[in-house]
């Protein structure tokens, strides 16, 4: 069994375990880009420390959160190979006891990386530049801006999940960083947004990218290299709507945090706090689109 084998396999035998599909493919992913090219082709006995470390170190300082995750991978899938019996001894992709002494301490390293933000005041002039922007990607950006929106979010969403009537949006739990369904009040300028598309015959995609895929991620970071403004990211935009609405509105915090699907990191303040705040959160997202329409800041909630 060569190790590439060994990746399918594993993977079918956890087939079940897989919380969806893009979870699965993410994971073989990882291993397809960084170690394929290295051991994929190898007799998976045959994998020893010197050829982990040959696929770790080049991005273990560069990459370390996804360098970390691929080691951790790479343990599992030898980890089942050694007990189906293809392979024999220690796993050389073990961390604690073996890598630790060869390896840097992944939180030593790791740098926190700042998603840079435009400032707020200078959204507005912002948005009117992109309006100009032709093209479904630069629609899908406008979107992800005035919805505060993750961009994989915005990339994946589906007619089904918008509710026009309701001005809502909807997104089911498998498709949101932290598990649980979230839901959208989508504001008059979203909404135009939406109305203005038109509707795929081959796909439920909203915002579909090519031969009616979705969009990638690239896609949206290619209108800001268009625009001039190649220094920023799309995820900062995030950024751009928490200051703004810590600083020039009176929301309680918790609206501005769930508005962003953030995680509540209280237990008990999550087990009280059972609604999702969806009415002041309109006011909040209706209050951030006319913010995106001016340049000028306005105390506003």
């Amino acid at each position: 069994m060569t190790f590439s084998q060994c990746v399918t396999a594993y993977l079918d035998a956890h087939s079940d375990s897989w919380k969806n599909a893009k979870h699965r493919q993410q994971w073989a992913n990882t291993l397809d880009t960084y170690a394929t090219s290295i051991i994929g082709a190898l007799n998976v006995a045959s994998v020893d420390t010197g050829l982990v470390l040959k696929v770790l170190e080049p991005i273990w300082k560069t990459k370390t959160e996804t360098a970390s995750r691929l080691r951790g991978r790479i343990e599992n899938v030898l980890s089942w190979a050694t007990v189906r019996g293809y392979r024999q001894g220690e796993n050389p992709a073990r961390w604690k006891g073996h890598l630790d002494t060869l390896l840097a301490q992944p939180s030593k390293i790791q740098k926190v990386a700042h998603h840079t933000a435009l400032p707020y005041g200078e959204v507005g002039s912002f948005m009117a530049e992109l309006a100009k922007m032709e093209g479904i990607s630069a629609r899908a950006l406008e979107f992800t801006i005035l919805c505060a929106a993750r961009s994989g979010e915005v990339r994946g969403a589906t007619w089904a999940e918008i509710d026009l009537q309701a001005s809502a949006w909807i997104i089911s739990g498998d498709r949101m960083k932290a598990g649980k369904e979230h839901r959208v009040p989508l504001s008059n300028k979203a909404l135009k947004i939406l109305k203005a598309l038109p509707r795929g015959v081959d796909t439920d995609l909203v915002f579909p990218g090519m031969n009616n895929k979705a969009l990638s991620d690239m896609s949206l970071i290619a209108v800001l290299k268009r625009m001039g403004r190649g220094d920023l990211t799309v995820h900062g935009y995030r950024s751009s709507f928490r200051d703004w609405a810590a600083e020039q509105t009176a929301y309680p915090s918790e609206v501005v945090e769930m508005a962003l699907a953030h995680t509540i990191g209280n237990k008990v303040e999550a087990a009280y706090r059972r609604g999702d705040l969806f009415d002041k959160r309109r006011k909040l997202m209706d209050d951030w689109a006319k913010h995106c329409g001016t340049a000028t800041p306005r105390r506003l909630g």
